[in-house]
């Protein structure tokens, strides 16, 4: 699945004006802020242009026969006046931008971050994670630092030479005609180099992306690299992909950087030729010394405006390349939203659980689940059993609603779970995995994840139930001792505990185990299964595990094999029967089966055991 990810924004952007577009959209309300910066800019560089023609009649007031003191200085204030409101026009244009853009990386920041959760879990399966914090850091990251450097100056930068060359006009059209002509050569330039250099700031991102996503694999794995010695094979795939990136980045940086030294030398050859071709007009009379000393200045001051279009025009096309990779993001495929008329489960909710003829499958051309159809009465244990890559989990998951089924229904307490609300269905629910997720906080507030409203006392009699209370008082801190790093101090024992304790405080009528025990040793086990014992009492639970003594005593145990319910009953009628379940326990692997040669079910009789009161 690796491509997947790649290819959504690895390529040349297929779109920059669609994706300008996008871009523009997203400003909303800023938009209007955005239109009174371009009036600021209208005036900042009016009063800009004017400026050096001011500057050019003190020229000619001091070189006239009838000089005077006091109209030289009355020109000289009305210049310095004009330069200042110059100024003060441009600051309050880049503050505005500023304000604009910055509220527009919090919005996209924002907007990335609901869509993560909003995308379906097989979308996520699809992804590397590091590519996709890729997009969620670096490329928001380059759209707004890009758009903070051009937006606050492209506009200006557009209006000076518009400005400049209107000035020009008026003075001479010749020395006009000169520096427009550099102008021209100055934009084939800096477009042929920026289309050298937008697919190499492409290919950075992408090759940013893909060394993201070795180092966080890496780093998540790290004593599997180290168990399995493949230090050297992650060194070797770090080093091409970071070579890879050196080489994008430096072929888009010596492109860009040409820009700005091309157009520079374009516009000091129209200089020269401008101060030669005005110094003969001055000298037959047809141009004044103030005038050629405005037009000099115009030269310059058009000079810098179009060397850093060039420039800008490298960071536009990186910034372009991002922002189709962030909107990539935000138009990833979505869950079904909740029924606007979603029902509610009735209360107390019993935990009645039904699988319906369920279908599912991962891939169209790939059935996992045909026709599933399971019963778990309420306060039942069900263990799930199964060799690898039979759906245990994925049966689990789709009571979460973390996947849609194809076809059938799963009912709790009666009522179609596509019918209620996703929070009303997982708030009934409480699920142990066998990773252990633990955030960065207090102990307390780890095992209060679910209900950060309980109390301490809650939080510690949901601790001493779960054997934390033990380990938990032997630290410095207690419950506020502050957990990071996915509580990497504690041992996966103790991290376990801790998830187990988050269920247990939960108290919800449904209880899921998902290989809850598999990372224990067998005395952390033998602590937890008493806590199980109590934790399972009284509510519907759904147990996969393989030890035999995390599942003899279920109520009902389900073997599946290749997606479909091989057998039903109690430990003791499967290990009669003697078929799939009774081989999984002997240690063997019962291979799946042709279906046109087996029945449907091989299914021992069950005996449920009375469900214990609530």
């Amino acid at each position: 699945m690796r491509g997947a990810g790649a290819a959504l924004g690895g390529e040349k952007p297929k779109n920059a004006a669609g994706a300008a577009r996008r871009i523009w959209q997203a400003f909303g309300r800023g938009r209007w802020f955005l239109l009174a910066s371009v009036l600021l800019s209208i005036g900042s560089v009016t009063a800009s242009t004017v400026g050096p023609w001011q500057l050019g009649k003190a020229t000619d007031l001091l070189v006239s026969a009838d000089y005077s003191r006091a109209a030289l200085v009355h020109q000289l204030l009305r210049v310095a006046a004009i330069y200042l409101t110059a100024s003060a026009f441009n600051l309050a244009q880049a503050r505005l931008i500023n304000e604009v853009v910055q509220v527009l990386g919090r919005d996209l920041r924002h907007r990335a971050q609901e869509k993560l959760a909003r995308v379906p879990l097989n979308w996520f399966d699809a992804q590397p994670r590091g590519e996709i914090l890729s997009r969620f850091t670096n490329d928001i990251d380059n759209v707004i630092q890009n758009l903070q450097q051009v937006a606050s100056q492209i506009m200006l930068m557009l209006l000076t030479v518009v400005g400049v060359l209107t000035m020009m006009t008026l003075l001479s059209l010749p020395l006009a005609a000169i520096a427009a002509a550099a102008i021209g050569l100055s934009t084939w330039l800096s477009r042929l180099l920026t289309g050298a250099a937008r697919p190499q700031f492409t290919a950075q991102w992408r090759e940013t992306g893909n060394l993201n996503a070795t180092v966080e694999e890496s780093f998540t794995g790290q004593a599997l690299v180290r168990v399995f010695g493949a230090r050297s094979r992650i060194e070797a795939r770090f080093a091409d992909q970071n070579w890879a990136l050196t080489r994008s980045s430096m072929a888009a940086q010596i492109f860009a950087s040409l820009i700005q030294p091309s157009t520079m030398f374009v516009t000091n050859l129209a200089y020269v030729a401008v101060v030669v071709a005005g110094a003969l007009r001055v000298l037959a009379g047809t141009l004044s010394l103030g005038e050629l000393q405005a037009f000099i200045q115009y030269i310059r001051q058009i000079g810098q405006p179009v060397s850093q279009l060039g420039s800008m025009a490298a960071q536009v096309q990186s910034a372009l390349a991002s922002a189709e990779r962030v909107f990539a993001l935000l138009d990833a495929p979505e869950i079904e939203p909740d029924d606007a008329a979603a029902e509610h489960l009735p209360q107390p909710v019993s935990g009645h659980v039904r699988f319906e003829r369920v279908g599912f499958r991962y891939r169209p051309d790939q059935p996992l689940f045909e026709d599933v159809s399971l019963e778990a009465r309420p306060g039942q244990t069900l263990a799930i059993v199964g060799p690898t890559g039979a759906g245990k989990t994925t049966l689990v998951n789709l009571l979460m609603r973390f996947y849609e089924i194809d076809r059938g229904a799963i009912r709790l307490d009666g009522i179609d779970i596509r019918r209620l609300s996703r929070t009303e269905l997982r708030g009934a629910i409480a699920m142990v995995l066998q990773d252990t997720w633990l955030f960065t906080g207090t102990i307390h507030d780890n095992i209060a994840y679910g209900r950060p409203e309980s109390s301490r006392e809650a939080v510690i009699a949901a601790a001493r139930r779960c054997h934390v209370d033990d380990f938990v008082r032997t630290l410095p801190a207690g419950y506020d001792s502050v957990l990071e790093n996915a509580g990497a101090t504690l041992s996966q024992g103790q991290r376990q505990l801790m998830t187990i304790a988050r269920a247990f405080l939960l108290d919800t009528p449904i209880l899921i185990l998902d290989e809850a025990t598999s990372s224990v040793d067998t005395r952390t086990e033998m602590l937890i299964q008493q806590a199980m014992t109590e934790l399972r009492r009284g509510r519907t639970s759904f147990v996969i595990a393989h030890r035999l003594s995390t599942i003899r005593d279920a109520d009902l145990i389900v073997y599946l094999e290749a997606g479909t319910v091989r057998e039903t009953g109690t430990h003791e009628a499967l290990m009669a029967l003697k078929g799939g379940y009774w081989a999984l326990q002997q240690g063997g692997m019962v291979a799946p089966r042709p279906s046109s040669q087996e029945p449907e079910s091989q299914t021992a009789p069950a005996a449920p055991r009375p469900s214990p009161p609530r």
